[in-house]
């Protein structure tokens, strides 16, 4: 891991288009504005973390032949129509 360190209104290039400049300084928080791309996602650690579960789950459930809401999906009854 990289630390650097930045005074208010400083900014750190992540390759040649991504920005992080550190917007306020207030005690033991900072504020930070980040400038990327639009195909670039920028999440908080925690929603990152809530993102990558929802997904997991969402395979889990499909890889066993169920809809979102536990009901099996529409290609299990069309198998068992025929």
């Amino acid at each position: 891991m990289l630390v650097l360190s930045r005074y208010k209104d400083q900014s750190i290039y992540i390759g040649d288009d991504i920005i992080v400049t550190v917007v306020d300084v207030r005690g033991d928080r900072i504020r930070l504005g980040i400038e990327a791309p639009p195909d670039v996602a920028v999440h908080r650690q925690e929603i990152y973390e809530m993102i990558q579960r929802e997904n997991a789950d969402a395979a889990t459930r499909q890889n066993n032949g169920k809809a979102p809401n536990g009901n099996k999906s529409s290609a299990d009854f069309e198998i068992q129509l025929k």
